[in-house]
């Protein structure tokens, strides 16, 4: 970190004011810090990442809050990464590449396991890691969501956070954790949990059913490595699309296959902001900003969602409040945190319904819309 500018004692100390400690330390690290709303992860630039020994970039979204942030990692093929272990925790989602991860236990014991694209995972706090690509042709590329942004402002010190010698035994599990087995609780739709270190293909992963949060909507809670960084995948069949919700800042949605976008407005906006959905994208809704995904494709769109605070380990009020009374699944009107498909903005659905015309996919909403109108005055818009 930089030493603040001034001549004199008085001048250092006055300077010494408002610092942000993650802010400084990714500032120092040698590698692109990239600020957007939202970031193509397959596209974004890279350069050497000394710390980890491969190409990275530091993500910080627009809405990422004040206590996670996403790195990108490029490993070349053939190569691994540098041994790690750090005080934050990291959840990865493979974005592309094979490959396999090394890490060690407390007993002097350690655990392999190898994957492939779409992969999740994460590894019990501070315990030491390497990462292998397993291709001589193909570079991997990987997203680690973090919470290094509190890690890093609570302690400011780098050698602290990289250097600690500290085991946490109890959250490494059983061995059968790492390879991809686990443990589910059922305790009510939209709170199914599944209790693992890694999941071998988040795209495939099965999941249970949600109906209050949009037409045939499915969802899994997953709990990492008994980490306080949760995550969660949703998935809406062809045709369909989510209700409006909002939440805390700092959830990193990951798209994981079919096609789509999600529109995004602050209470009172006249206007959507638009993210489209590609394989590789990854935005952050900012604090209580309203958000709704779209299903376009002919497959049904999942997504991935990670950010600090698990359903085991909420850490902050907004998400434990959440898991009981201001829910993501209850309408606003009744203090909940979701608008119901009756009180959506009425340009929310033609819009809609004109995507769907462009890909040729037929609705599966008619029950809740009078689309035959719909369709009707879109038609009459587009002959003017």
């Amino acid at each position: 970190m930089a030493e603040p500018s001034g001549d004199t004692p008085e001048q250092y100390r006055k300077d010494r004011v408002l610092l942000d400690s993650y802010l400084d330390w990714a500032a120092g690290e040698g590698v692109p810090v990239i600020e957007d709303f939202g970031v193509d992860l397959l596209a974004a630039e890279t350069a050497p990442w000394d710390r980890f020994g491969v190409d990275g970039a530091i993500i910080n979204l627009k809405g990422r809050g004040n206590y996670s942030s996403t790195f990108l990692l490029e490993i070349p093929p053939g190569a691994s990464s540098a041994p790690m272990r750090h005080l934050f925790e990291a959840v990865y989602y493979v974005l592309k590449g094979h490959g396999s991860t090394r890490v060690e236990a407390h007993n002097g014991a350690s655990h392999s396991f190898e994957w492939g694209p779409k992969a999740l995972f994460a590894l019990p706090l501070n315990a030491p890691y390497q990462m292998f690509n397993g291709s001589g042709a193909e570079p991997v590329r990987m997203a680690a969501t973090t919470n290094a942004p509190m890690v890093m402002n609570l302690y400011h010190s780098e050698s602290f956070v990289f250097g600690n010698d500290h085991w946490f035994a109890g959250r490494e599990g059983e061995e059968g954790r790492f390879a991809g087995d686990g443990e589910m609780t059922p305790i009510r739709p939209g709170r199914v949990l599944w209790d693992t270190n890694f999941v071998p293909d988040a795209g495939a992963f099965e999941l249970k059913p949600w109906e209050a949060r949009g037409v045939g909507s499915g969802n899994m809670q997953f709990i990492l490595a008994d980490g306080i960084m949760g995550a969660h995948a949703s998935e809406m069949p062809v045709g369909t699309y989510k209700k409006g919700h909002r939440h805390g800042p700092g959830l990193h949605v990951f798209t994981v296959h079919g096609s789509g976008y999600t529109l995004l407005w602050y209470q009172g906006d006249e206007d959507f902001q638009r993210v489209e959905w590609r394989h590789g994208m990854v935005f952050a809704p900012p604090n209580k900003m309203f958000h709704q995904h779209f299903g376009t494709s002919n497959n049904h769109a999942r997504y991935l969602a990670i950010g600090l605070g698990s359903k085991r380990y909420p850490v902050v009020q907004l998400r434990r409040a959440g898991s009981e009374n201001n829910r993501s699944d209850v309408s606003i009107k009744k203090g909940g945190r979701q608008i119901e498909y009756e009180d959506q903005d009425p340009r929310i659905h033609p819009l809609w319904l004109r995507e769907l015309a462009v890909t040729g996919v037929p609705s599966r909403m008619g029950k809740f819309f009078d689309e035959e109108a719909m369709l009707r005055e879109l038609k009459t818009s587009a002959a003017e």
